[in-house]
């Protein structure tokens, strides 16, 4: 098998629970149909580890957030190593580079990925999407470092609104359009 590296194009999409991260890729991957599209997550580990850990399903209606936040920053950041799971996501785009055209990462959530992955592909695309409606958070998990740690990070090179589905579908395919 010849494995050629492809010259991919690299969405970072980031925003709090909810606001529509997972609509956001499903829009750009419509818009690229004729590209070959994936989408990659900095919390995929976690989500693997709680499968085991607690015999979580994947389903994101049973999410064990708490479990996923603390195994991220309080175990593997604070613990393991701090670069851990940007090392891992890093390593899948390098895969995914000789087989998709587009990437898109959908879950950055702190500040030192957003900046590792601009250091490593300082074309990477990074969209913030705001949306205004109360998510299933409870209070602590709405003041979490993977909730907040982005509120104040004024470096996107978009910031959009998710208040409506035509809006942002409009808003991420002009997006699209001019990359």
């Amino acid at each position: 098998m010849n494995f050629k590296k492809r010259n991919i194009k690299l969405f970072v999409l980031s925003g709090h629970a909810r606001c529509g991260k997972g609509t956001a890729f499903q829009i750009i991957k419509n818009f690229y149909k004729d590209k070959k599209v994936v989408d990659v997550s900095f919390a995929n580990p976690l989500k693997e580890y709680a499968k085991k850990i607690v015999s979580w399903d994947g389903n994101s209606e049973s999410k064990p957030r708490d479990l996923l936040q603390n195994l991220g920053i309080e175990l593997i950041k604070s613990k393991i190593d701090d670069k851990l799971l940007i090392r891992r996501l890093l390593e899948d785009i390098e895969v995914y580079s000789y087989f998709y055209d587009i990437i898109v990462i959908t879950d950055a959530r702190l500040k030192d990925e957003i900046l590792s992955i601009k250091e490593k592909y300082n074309d990477a695309l990074t969209i913030r999407i705001n949306r205004n409606v109360e998510n299933d958070l409870t209070t602590d998990q709405k003041k979490h470092i993977t909730e907040t740690d982005l509120d104040n990070y004024n470096d996107f090179d978009y910031i959009i609104s998710n208040d409506n589905y035509e809006l942002l579908k409009e808003t991420l395919e002009n997006i699209c359009k001019e990359v």
